[in-house]
């Protein structure tokens, strides 16, 4: 055995430590753990791989697009096949597509970030205060929940976007209103699990308010349940995106979303199928990426499941 060897295997050991000496080493022990799991399986790696070739593409668009995205030579370029010139071909206003898909990664990337950082803490805040609290609290704010799920997503973000007016920031705004009330639901069923718990108790016991409790320690368990789901509605978040796009609510020509382009090039599909086809593509490899990632860390994250 080297010695490269000797200190791999000790720094394993030292990971795996059921006696970690500090918090440090216990939360790299978990971490540690977790992405063993993950990388035991190898679709989730594939989805984790196409995320950050997404992430790549939208923060290099300037350098790998050769075309600009929303000025075409109308002229001479329009509706031309894929070629060497133009990858992906062009659409009807002698536009690049592989240039047009390239920066709208940006626009994906937009939207589901935003959506994930109003509609998540929305979800953990309203479902935890509610699982905690109990009582009239509870009752009033899981049947606000219910009135948002009784309404399919997308049938409710077309009526906020119709009352807020078509643009990409009122559809992420749509999309963050509809998309809170799973996550509710999931910090709430993980709240009702742990209140009794003899570890929240002593914490009562330690003179902590309930907003102190909630906020410090009930969230941060809810927190790898809450992720999962996130990443699992990814998929969803930039359908339903592409839909407001689709029908002209979301992001506004000439703006390169994908959506949009699809709609734009449904008039071609028949011959030039490519105008369409190509953004539609993109949309299906994000969203299994966002898929496949979310299966992953769904099995990495569980403390149900073993070590693998």
């Amino acid at each position: 055995m080297t010695a490269s060897d000797a200190g791999s295997l000790s720094r394993r050991e030292w990971l795996l430590s059921e006696r970690p000496a500090s918090r440090m080493q216990a939360r790299l022990g978990r971490a540690y753990v977790a992405w063993r799991r993950f990388t035991a399986n190898r679709l989730a790696v594939v989805g984790l791989l196409i995320i950050l070739g997404l992430v790549v593409v939208a923060a290099l668009a300037g350098m790998l697009a050769p075309y600009s995205p929303t000025v075409g030579d109308l002229k001479n370029a329009r509706l031309l096949a894929p070629s060497a010139a133009h990858w992906f071909g062009t659409d009807d206003l002698g536009r690049d597509i592989y240039s047009r898909i390239v920066y709208g990664s940006r626009w994906t990337l937009y939207v589901v970030i935003l959506v994930a950082i109003i509609a998540a803490p929305i979800g953990l805040l309203v479902g935890t205060v509610a699982g905690y609290a109990g009582g009239w609290t509870d009752a009033i704010l899981m049947r606000i929940t219910d009135i948002f799920l009784a309404f399919p997503k997308l049938v409710l973000a077309l009526a906020f976007v119709a009352a807020l007016g078509p643009g990409i920031e009122n559809a992420v705004l749509a999309i963050a209103i509809t998309s809170w009330p799973p996550y509710a639901r999931i910090a709430r069923a993980e709240t009702l699990t742990v209140r009794n718990s003899d570890y929240i108790k002593a914490v009562q016991l330690m003179g902590a308010s309930p907003f102190r409790i909630v906020l410090r320690h009930i969230m941060p368990l809810c927190i790898s349940s809450l992720i999962i789901r996130v990443t699992l509605d990814m998929a969803g978040i930039i359908l339903t995106a592409a839909g407001l796009g689709f029908l002209g609510l979301g992001a506004q020509p000439p703006l390169p979303e994908w959506g949009a382009m699809i709609a734009s090039g449904r008039r071609f599909i028949l011959d030039q199928w490519w105008v369409a086809g190509a953004p539609g593509a993109a949309i299906l490899i994000v969203s299994l990426g966002f898929n496949l990632l979310g299966d992953g860390l769904r099995d990495a994250l569980d403390p149900r499941s073993g070590d693998q």
